[in-house]
């Protein structure tokens, strides 16, 4: 399989694993419903947040609007950054790491930019699917977290307390990958030596 390929078929079952599973939450969960999946250090627990990190917050909807604007510019960037590595013929390992950031990119923005318009509010409710009454607005909906590790919770602390979705997944992986073949991904140019006569 070519690289190309092997970048395609990461980016689409990525962000089908992403969406699938936040339809799936949205539509079968209330927000703040909770289910122990391990011995209480994981759990599905449903939460929306308007896209920063951490559920952080700026500047309202306007805010949210240039949030979100701001990532389709950055996932274009990232689309450049993955054809000119496949391109170079980069490490299969770095073709996956983009590939995967991309994806992860792309399914938080699906979420703010369609979520508001085609689900109804999860506040004491199951969200509906295509709804006729939406929570929001386009560019103004609010993205799924569901994945919960809370590996210790004292009476006053709780150990990595983040609730995250696949998307932040991808991202994280991507990010690793690279990391971990960071000679591969940012090769440093050969510089051409003059033999002196």
């Amino acid at each position: 399989m070519s690289k190309k390929h092997i970048a395609i078929l990461t980016v689409i079952l990525a962000i089908l694993i992403d969406q699938i599973s936040k339809i799936y939450i949205k539509t079968h969960f209330q927000l703040g419903e909770e289910v122990v999946v391990f011995n209480d250090w994981f759990r599905i627990h449903f939460t929306e947040n308007n896209g920063m990190a951490w559920g952080f917050e700026f500047g309202g909807k306007a805010g949210k609007l240039f949030l979100t604007l701001f990532r389709v510019v950055a996932v274009t960037g990232i689309v450049y950054w993955l054809w000119q590595s496949i391109k170079r013929k980069a490490h299969t390992a770095v073709i996956i790491a983009i590939a995967l950031i991309l994806a992860g990119a792309v399914g938080n923005i699906i979420d703010s930019v369609f979520y508001g318009v085609i689900f109804d509010s999860s506040y004491h409710n199951v969200a509906t699917l295509f709804s006729d009454n939406p929570y929001g607005e386009l560019f103004h909906g609010k993205v799924v977290d569901m994945l919960y590790f809370p590996i210790y919770e004292g009476e006053n602390f709780t150990f990595f307390n983040a609730i995250f979705n696949g998307a932040d997944s991808w991202i994280t992986i991507g990010v690793a990958l690279l990391f971990i073949f960071n000679k591969q991904a940012f090769p440093k140019e050969e510089k051409e030596t003059k033999q002196v006569s």
